[in-house]
């Protein structure tokens, strides 16, 4: 049974810091396909940040320059940086794991994805 568990949200000031972390168990985790998505309230689901097994990463548009996906293998855990926040950026976050496809230019969840329960980050003006 895959598990796949979210934290590091919280409140932060426009311009603040806030590290997330997500931890994932009942897969083979170095093999795994991992990203972030986030859902503002009456806003579909988008894409955030992905990372391949291999080490290949994904930022939407808005995210690049701010945010820095990481992951570590030996944790089984993906991070995700997340500087200069502004109040768009407020949302909830939701881990991914075994996301279907990852490139530099896309990355692509799936019915087959499992996803946690998701952490609130809300960014103050």
């Amino acid at each position: 049974q895959v598990q796949v568990e979210e934290s590091g949200g919280g409140l932060v000031q426009a311009g603040g810091s806030l590290r997330l972390s997500c931890t994932a168990s009942g897969l083979t985790f170095a093999w795994a396909n991992m990203g972030w998505f986030r859902q503002a309230p009456g806003k579909e689901r988008e894409e955030v940040s992905c990372i391949s097994w291999t080490d290949t990463t994904y930022y939407a548009e808005p995210m690049k320059g701010r945010f820095t996906i990481s992951r570590d293998n030996a944790k089984n855990t993906i991070y995700l940086q997340m500087n200069t926040l502004n109040p768009e950026d407020s949302a909830t976050y939701y881990c991914a794991a075994s996301v279907t496809s990852v490139s530099r230019s896309h990355c692509q969840p799936s019915s087959s994805t499992y996803w946690g329960q998701g952490t609130q980050v809300t960014v103050s003006s």
